[in-house]
């Protein structure tokens, strides 16, 4: 152990950490041992660890597994940010090879018919699930005001809620490498992704806000109309695009 910290130059002796600003007192010079045994090893471990128990909470008990993180419990987590951001890059990665995109698989007429708002939607879907989470954000905080969370939180925990919607997304990309039938493809891109994130958004509601006094159907009503008020505010914006459309 060094008498000085390697770091800040600050006296560390008898510490484990230097006082001032936190590095370890056992820091060792690099080594290829020292690089695969530790920063190798230990830093896929603890990502892969995190990410893990992350996705594994978020599948099995979502609700209560981001409640616990907000409320304190994050050490376990992996950072909810740098996973949106990964899978992003993997989809971004994987695009290329996939045999068609939403927007591709509509029919020619009814593309036609689209507006700019609705070819925004089908053209990038994922960008979409981003910005939708401050919109899904306002509508948790409204319909679960009682829980008085602040909308910061509701920003938490709709940022948690997305990510499992964007590794169905993911999923879906990879199969349609191998897979290239447009029936098939049109039921996969377009139903499967709506249906998925109505009933996990449901659930994962349900669960979050058990903890804060509602009851079983006001709990069941709540959860459904979070999804439900953004799905007529995503249907008021396709009329008014269609209106401005019509007198251009």
């Amino acid at each position: 152990m060094h008498t000085d910290c390697l770091n800040c130059a600050a006296t560390v002796v008898p510490h484990n950490y230097c006082p001032n600003c936190g590095q370890k007192t056992t820091t060792h010079r690099y080594s290829i041992q020292h690089f695969i045994a530790h920063d190798f090893v230990h830093g896929i471990w603890h990502v892969d660890k995190g990410i893990l128990f992350t996705l594994a909470g978020l599948f099995k008990r979502p609700g209560h597994s981001v409640r616990e993180f907000i409320l304190g419990k994050r050490v376990p987590h992996f950072n909810f940010i740098t996973l949106i951001l990964l899978i992003l890059t993997l989809a971004s990665i994987i695009a290329p090879y996939s045999h068609g995109k939403m927007s591709d698989l509509m029919p020619e007429q009814g593309k036609q018919l689209t507006t700019d708002f609705e070819r925004f939607v089908s053209a990038y879907p994922k960008l979409v699930l981003i910005i939708a989470i401050p919109v899904y954000s306002l509508f948790s905080f409204a319909w679960f005001r009682k829980a008085r969370l602040n909308y910061s939180e509701h920003l938490v925990i709709n940022s948690n809620r997305i990510i499992p919607e964007l590794i169905v997304g993911l999923l879906i990309s990879v199969i349609s490498i191998f897979y290239s039938n447009k029936t098939g493809l049109t039921f996969l891109y377009l139903l499967v992704p709506s249906l998925f994130s109505l009933v996990y958004s449901i659930w994962f509601y349900y669960q979050f806000f058990s903890w804060y006094g509602y009851s079983k159907k006001a709990l069941l009503f709540r959860g459904i109309m979070v999804p439900v008020s953004y799905m007529f505010l995503t249907i008021l914006l396709g009329f008014l695009s269609a209106v401005f459309s019509a007198k251009a």
